[in-house]
């Protein structure tokens, strides 16, 4: 190895220690303080606060109402107030809103927490997605942005084992309930995670006071990487909204973020657990709290495994063709009416590899949005993705998959059979973005873009 490559390798190696486990420990943190509302809801939350219907749905909702609403504000003040800051801020504002939760006794009040803490972790994803874009080469993308997607499963199972273990050691405890526990618990282990934030994490290349980088390797950090626009972080509203609405991107790829979200359904409203709810006299408290993390772990294995063959390939249609196929797979299982318990498992386990979607939809999207050079536009179009396809969710649970239908969502599954399709539509409309940007800004192109001839694919570098 000369000399250059082994001082980029060495660079890579200490960015991924420092930026890419700050990143995944927060993203584990954050869907282990989401996802204890599932968890918390089938042990005890729903009766002690007395949810009925679809308030189950509603307060999910009102967490994703709150991720709408902070989407654009996160992904503008990320251009003025530097990342070492904002991000570790709203984990500690996310942090005491989990704890918070365990203070609620309505309805009413739960909705009110859950809406500013979906507000406060709306940073988090897009957030490290725009570090990750700002940082890697494109070449390094898809596999750190498969990480960073598993670190947040990670967390969704571990808030399964943690709720097990809470709820058997803990309940009852101080006159607090199992469920009361875990809000706390997940609270006060996040913050340590703020301080780390706040004394290690490096901002931006172009402006890093980063003490465990010297100027050479701050220097080699951004020639390393596609030019910057010089008015990339401008601000400015009528600028800033002439360079995203007038570029195709916006369109394509929160289309394509839609429906990436809408192929996640099943993971994403926890119906394997509402599932084995609904047959809880089948299942003990551990077991319907623990088996569901299978679902988890089939979407870390097999993310990896697509951003492996992203990263070595460059291509990413085959990776949503098969993401989409597998979920129909899956709902063709799901709509027989009274399967076998095991075959149930099957299904829901396979769903997990909806997952695969994200370094198809994120990493594709920050390598895309790289060649521009424009920070700004492109923080504001990756909030955006995240902002329309969680916005989403604000009515698709209520509508196709409300808790009340357990443990069959006819109408739940007959739409994922249409997603399917559209899936494979919107594929198509993202390679075309890809060539065209890459034709526009030849220059930009990095080191690994799909080409579009007969499906094949060959390296560039830029």
């Amino acid at each position: 190895m000369r000399r250059g490559e082994w001082t980029r390798h060495e660079l890579t190696k200490r960015v991924d220690i420092v930026i890419l486990t700050y990143c995944c420990v927060s993203s584990f943190f954050n869907y282990l303080d989401r996802s204890s509302f599932a968890n918390a809801y089938v042990a005890g939350l729903k009766e002690d606060l007395g949810l009925h219907g679809s308030q189950y749905n509603i307060v999910l909702s009102m967490f994703t109402a709150g991720s709408v609403v902070g989407q654009i504000p996160h992904a503008i003040i990320l251009q003025k107030v530097a990342p070492r800051i904002w991000l570790p801020l709203m984990v500690i504002v996310w942090s005491a809103l989990t704890m918070s939760c365990a203070a609620t006794h309505t309805y009413a009040q739960l909705c009110v927490v859950r809406f500013f803490q979906g507000f406060a972790e709306a940073s988090t994803y897009c957030g490290t997605i725009y570090i990750i874009g700002c940082w890697y080469k494109p070449r390094e993308i898809a596999k750190r942005t498969a990480i960073f997607t598993a670190s947040g499963q990670a967390g969704t199972m571990f808030a399964g084992l943690m709720m097990t273990a809470t709820f058997e050691g803990m309940n009852g405890y101080a006159g607090l309930a199992g469920w009361k526990w875990l809000f706390i618990i997940n609270g006060i282990i996040t913050l340590p995670i703020a301080i780390v934030g706040f004394m290690f994490f490096p901002d931006l290349p172009e402006d890093t006071k980063a003490s465990w980088l010297n100027k050479a390797e701050r220097e080699l950090a951004l020639a390393r990487l596609p030019p910057k626009d010089p008015e990339g972080h401008n601000i400015n509203p009528w600028s800033l909204a002439k360079r995203v609405f007038c570029h195709p991107a916006f369109y394509l790829l929160c289309t394509f973020s839609v429906v990436s979200g809408a192929l996640e359904a099943y993971v994403v409203q926890s119906l394997f657990l509402l599932w084995m709810k609904f047959h809880k006299s089948s299942f003990n408290q551990s077991q319907i709290n623990t088996y569901p993390l299978g679902v988890q772990a089939v979407g870390i294995v097999s993310t990896f495994l697509a951003a492996v063959h992203i990263d070595a390939t460059g291509q990413r249609v085959p990776m949503g063709i098969l993401a989409a196929l597998l979920q129909l797979i899956a709902t063709a299982i799901l709509l027989v009416p009274s399967i076998p318990f095991g075959a149930t498992f099957f299904a829901f386990y396979l769903a997990g590899t909806s997952y695969i979607v994200n370094p198809v939809s994120y990493g594709w999207a920050s390598i895309i949005l790289k060649r521009g050079g424009d920070d700004a536009a492109r923080s504001v179009i990756l909030y955006s993705m995240n902002a329309v396809q969680t916005c989403l969710y604000t009515f698709w649970g209520i509508v196709l998959y409300p808790a009340d239908d357990a443990p069959y969502w006819k109408k739940g599954y007959i739409a994922m059979v249409v997603v399917v399709f559209v899936m494979c539509a919107t594929l198509y409309g993202m390679w075309w973005l890809d060539r065209s940007t890459l034709a526009r800004l030849p220059e930009r192109q990095g080191d690994v873009v799909e080409i579009a001839s007969h499906g094949s694919n060959r390296e560039k570098s830029g």
